[in-house]
């Protein structure tokens, strides 16, 4: 690694360690890697993943996906309690989110 440059996974990861200390969750482990049809997803086992190519995007989309996936880990359902925290912690997510991807069952998942 060259010194002063971070590279986009790097970047990525400390975001999400912003948001993991941010909202006090407490995941196994985050990964980050290629997924095709998602920007990320939390398994049941506390496994936080997301994808490589959320990176490229925009900061306020990669904190509305990183907060969706660690909100999982206390929430796993997205009913009214799940939604009013994404409200508290990211309060213009919808808006993030129009054009961009839509709420799956268990995962933000890109809209094509």
């Amino acid at each position: 690694m060259k010194l002063g440059r971070i590279y986009p996974k790097e970047a990525l990861r400390a975001r999400a360690q912003y948001w993991i200390e941010r909202l006090n969750a407490r995941p196994k482990v985050v990964r980050i890697q290629n997924m095709k049809r998602k920007w990320g997803s939390c398994s049941t086992r506390g496994v936080v993943t997301l994808s490589t190519d959320l990176s490229h995007e925009s900061r306020p989309t990669q904190d509305v996906v990183i907060v969706h996936e660690l909100l999982h880990l206390k929430i796993r359902n997205h009913g009214r309690v799940f939604k009013a925290l994404m409200s508290a912690y990211a309060p213009n997510w919808r808006s993030v989110l129009t054009g961009t991807c839509t709420m799956g069952d268990d995962q933000v998942v890109r809209s094509k």
